[in-house]
């Protein structure tokens, strides 16, 4: 058996006090028989997880990560860290959609790590990110792969309250990702979008549209028969696009508004899922709430 890849942040410490929320969650997932087993959570802060939940059997633990604030304002800084020991396969989401706040000055921060242990499945489904104008943010995740290890993540940001009429005019939001498998970087990506910026219209950047959204997969079972199932698949609204790269498929999403994108990385999630995970999809109950 592999030796268990770990974060040196797993050891949870109470953060030195500053203006804001300071919170931190780690979580590691083992398997014991047949069953995915959340073995261990800490919790620093308002941060925390319900209990896990079995809707497809034993096979697949979901866990609903909870922030009781409710969203991230300036100076509050978060930090999620998750493991998942070979042959678990556990599924994380959250209960609605995650705001970041408008600051007055202060930069908020999400970190989030996850590592995968070889025979391991890690599905990271977080419900979508809005952006209020004015806020200040950093969301940074870091995935580490060993061996065959299969992640599935996805990542939607929507800038301004679009249902009220609002645009991402002031503030900043800086968001970067990196996966690597045995040591080794899959995929890297780091970009800043400030308020206003000709980039948010231009033709290089997001169209004029408020949303935009990312759905990867890390597995080396990505071939050119999933990117031809994916290529199928049209989102109903937006502008959507898919890339195989080794080990990877990638999607990429602009639109008008969140429901869109999330029909249709859905959809190509459902396709994929059987292939890299072993298992049909099945919609974690949180979303139909």
């Amino acid at each position: 058996m592999n030796a268990p890849l770990v974060f040196p942040a797993d050891n949870l410490v109470a953060p030195p006090r500053q203006q804001g929320w300071q919170a931190a969650l780690s979580l590691a997932y083992a398997r014991r028989g047949e069953r995915s087993v959340l073995v261990r959570r800490s919790h620093v802060g308002p941060l925390v997880v319900q209990r896990p939940l079995y809707p497809e059997g034993d096979t697949v633990c979901h866990t609903v990560l909870v922030h009781p604030p409710a969203g991230i304002a300036g100076g509050d800084r978060l930090q999620v860290t998750v493991q998942v020991d070979d042959g678990a396969h556990a599924l994380l989401t959250t209960p609605g959609a995650g705001k970041w706040y408008r600051s007055a000055g202060a930069a908020g921060a999400l970190v989030q790590r996850i590592a995968v242990a070889a025979g391991g499945v890690c599905e990271w489904l977080p419900q979508e990110s809005i952006v209020y104008d004015g806020a200040l943010g950093e969301l940074a995740t870091e995935v580490r792969l060993q061996g065959d290890a299969c992640f599935i993540g996805s990542e939607m940001v929507c800038f301004g309250r679009t249902a009220a009429g609002e645009r991402f005019g002031r503030g900043e939001m800086a968001m970067r990702i990196r996966i690597e498998r045995d040591g080794r970087p899959q995929w890297l990506e780091r970009g800043v979008l400030r308020g206003g910026d000709a980039l948010l219209g231009a033709a290089v950047g997001l169209q004029g549209q408020p949303v935009s959204g990312s759905f990867i997969v890390a597995s080396p079972r990505c071939d050119a028969d999933l990117l031809a199932a994916w290529r199928d698949i049209v989102p109903a609204a937006g502008e959507g696009g898919v890339t195989l790269l080794p080990g990877l498929l990638v999607a990429r999403w602009l639109g008008p508004a969140c429901e869109p994108g999330r029909e249709w990385f859905a959809r190509l999630w459902a396709s994929v899922r059987p292939a890299v995970a072993g298992r049909a999809a099945q919609t974690p109950r949180i979303w139909n709430t």
